[in-house]
Parts: C-alpha cells; structure tokens; sequence
C-alpha cells in the first residue's frame, strides 16, 4: 500500500539562525597553514572570510522562499521519509525526470535548472522534474538502523513516479546520485525512458580494451585523486560517527569540510565564486547544518563505498564528462552501460554541473531525452 504524500515547506526557526550566528561568532580558529596554496586543506583567511559571510550577509530565508516555491512532499518509502521536490511544467507532455544529488550536495543545488527544465521554448522538451534528498540527507529523513546502501535507495525511488501518477520517466543523477540512478535502472528498467550520468563507474572488461589519451589522462587523474583528495571518503566510510560529532557541534567546521569540497572539485581559476557563487555553496552549507546531517549524510561512504555491484545496465544511457569531473574510460562504460548512445566531452565544468553549467546540463538533458520520448 502506497503511503500518502505529505505536503512539507522549509521553515527553520529563527531561534536557530540566531544560534549559527552565535556559534560563528565564538569560533575556536586554527593556527593558520604554513603553505600559501590549499594543499593542508582550505586556508585560515578564506574560511573566516566565508563564515563572516555567512553569519553577516548570506540570506537563508531567501533560500527558504526559493525552495517552497517549488511543491514540495514527503512520504515514507520503506520506513524512511523521503522527501522530495515535485516541479510540473506546465506542457502536458512533458517527461517525468527523477534527478537524484549526491555528497555534499543537496536538493537545493538543482532549482535554477528546474524553471528551463519544466517550461523550455519548445514544450516538446519539457520535463516533470522530481527531486529527491536521499535518506539521511536534506530534508529527508534519517535512517534508524543500517542498511541502506545504493540498491536500497534505488529501490525507494523506483516507488516515487508511481505514487504521482507516472508510469515512464527518465533519470539524471550526479555524484552518489550517479550510483543511484544506475542502480535504479537495474531495479525498474521498464519504467525508465533513459538515465543521464555524470561521473559514471565500472570496472575493468574481463578482456583487454584500447584506451585512447583521454581514457588514460582519466585514469591517472583518478589516481591522483586517491592520492591527495581522498581522505574525506576514508573517514566517512570507516567513522562517519565519530567525524559527526565535530561537524554537528561546529558551524565553522561543517562550512569548512563541505566547502573544501566545492573548492577542490568545481572548475575555477582560483576564483571559487566565479563558478559558484558563494550564496549558493552557502546553500549547500546550511542545509547539512540546520538538518544536523554531518552524520547520516556521511553513512553512505560506509554503506556503499567499495561494495558497490555495478551490474551492468541495459537501459539507454547518457554520459556528461566534465573536465574538472572524475572520468573513466569509455570502453569500461560501455561494457557497463550496454546501451550506451551519447557520450559527451564538455569543455568546461566540475563536479556541480546544476552550479557551475547549469545551460550545458539542461540542453544535454533535453538533447539526449529527446529520442526517447
């Protein structure tokens, strides 16, 4: 039996924005770096600098007004209340479209490609656009015990086009997001026109591939990311509990663990703002803070991380690379992804597409889901 979907909106007390500007205010600083680049992580100038920001001038009601003008839900799926964006457009042909976020995004990342998405120039391109925050993230809610890993998720967002009506849709995902709209089309590969990825994974062929310069320039890319950028999904995926603890009791600290990640990840100059303006990153920010999800947020590195199937995929599939993005080789996809049709190189963007390209993102997923509909 269906659960019923619940309207929700954003409100957060204003008890507890008081409370955030407080905490900032008493932070506990560091000794600065004694590099003069990000290398020990993000230096002591630019982290006060951002949290002055946010404690002094970023506008969390705005962000609030910006999502509840959005229709919005939640319902429980498998013991866990998952909330969701629900945006219709207007075109009664429009393609349902489930876009899934990951780590440390959020829902609140994707509303400024909702608008091009539901209503374009041409109505034949138009999307009804779900968007859900994964369990323990967001505005969802928090699972009680274990056992949620990427197949599970998938699972709960095989019931949600259903329970609004749709029978055919089409996904996206970024990010853990990814994972879960790939693993969404081994569970409900009736229901679904196509995916798009972005940062897509597999393993190595059993049979030996030619790889060409760019497949070989990922793979060494990726190495050096586990070298040097990957220290934060060790410890999420081995003591998220413990790294929680910091997180939830500090403002300062939760800006600086996520926000390294929009540094280090997007596709900037040296200049994070110019491809992510700070309100939003700030968006990001006070979601995991106000949500207290330092925690249930990190748990899918120790669900998921390593343990992951990747079966293979018989749906149609799409491939976005972005530049400052992970990247693996085309044929290991391909192998993968058995009905692989559009694989594109952008030329700029990082691992926030909605954020950093949001046109490029939104004319890929109008291009690709236009032969399927």
């Amino acid at each position: 039996m269906n659960s019923p979907l619940t309207p929700y909106r954003v409100r957060v007390p204003e008890e507890r924005l008081d409370d955030l500007r407080r905490r900032l205010a008493r932070t506990r600083w560091p000794d600065a770096e004694t590099v003069d680049d990000w290398s020990q992580g993000m230096p002591l100038a630019y982290a006060k600098d951002l949290a002055g920001y946010w404690a002094r001038h970023y506008d969390w009601r705005a962000t609030e007004a910006r999502l509840n003008a959005v229709e919005q839900f939640r319902t429980d799926v498998d013991g866990v209340a998952v909330h969701f964006l629900h945006a219709r457009s207007p075109h009664p042909g429009a393609l349902p479209l489930l876009v899934s976020h990951g780590w440390p995004g959020s829902v609140v990342e994707f509303l400024d490609i909702i608008g091009p998405l539901t209503d374009p120039p041409d109505p034949a391109d138009a999307f009804h656009v779900i968007c859900p925050s994964l369990p323990g993230h967001g505005f969802s809610g928090k699972p009680s015990g274990d056992g949620w890993p990427v197949e599970r998720i998938a699972a709960a967002w095989a019931t949600l086009p259903a329970r609004l009506g749709y029978r055919r849709y089409g996904a996206h995902g970024v990010d853990w997001g990814s994972f879960v709209t790939a693993a969404l089309a081994e569970t409900d590969p009736e229901g679904l026109a196509g995916i798009h990825l972005t940062m897509p994974f597999a393993r190595p062929p059993e049979e030996q591939v030619a790889l060409d310069g760019r497949d070989l320039a990922g793979l060494a890319a990726m190495k050096r990311f586990q070298q040097q950028e990957g220290g934060y999904s060790v410890l999420q995926s081995t003591r998220p509990q413990t790294l929680g603890y910091a997180l939830t009791d500090s403002p300062a600290g939760q800006l600086a663990w996520m926000a390294e990640k929009y540094w280090a990840w997007s596709d900037h100059d040296g200049d994070l703002d110019k491809a992510i303006p700070r309100d939003r990153l700030l968006d990001a920010v006070s979601v995991g803070w106000f949500r207290a999800t330092a925690a249930s947020s990190a748990r899918i590195y120790w669900e998921s991380q390593n343990r992951l199937a990747l079966a293979p995929v018989r749906v149609p599939t799409a491939v976005s690379n972005f530049p400052k993005d992970g990247r693996m080789p085309r044929p290991w996809i391909a192998a993968r992804f058995t009905d692989l049709r559009r694989w594109t190189d952008h030329p700029a963007g990082g691992h926030f597409p909605a954020l950093e390209q949001g046109d490029a993102l939104v004319e890929e997923l109008r291009a690709f889901f236009r032969t399927l509909r």
